[in-house]
């Protein structure tokens, strides 16, 4: 979660991030920049950074998160829309 944040932060200079908990879920949303289609299915890779990000982490973070949420028998997954901003949610069983 921590480095979801982060993320959300680090990629909304001004705007707004938002936390949510729900059952079995948590999403960290931003009004940053967006995650092109193309960056979307790669960004869980490990050392995987989208071209032209903020500087700063070494692409392992969200892979990281994918890995946690997995041994939780869970899944992490990304929407997101460029110019608009981006959702991260990790889906746990309940």
């Amino acid at each position: 979660l921590a480095n979801l944040l982060e993320n959300a932060i680090r990629h909304t200079a001004k705007g707004k991030v938002t936390l949510k908990a729900e059952s079995g879920m948590l999403s960290v949303a931003d009004t940053g920049m967006g995650i092109l289609p193309e960056h979307q299915r790669r960004v869980f890779e490990r050392f995987y950074r989208v071209p032209g990000s903020p500087e700063g982490g070494n692409g392992l973070g969200l892979a990281f998160v994918q890995w946690v949420a997995g041994a939780h028998g869970g899944h992490a997954f990304v929407e997101s829309v460029p110019g608009e901003g981006s959702v991260f949610q990790i889906m746990l069983p309940g």
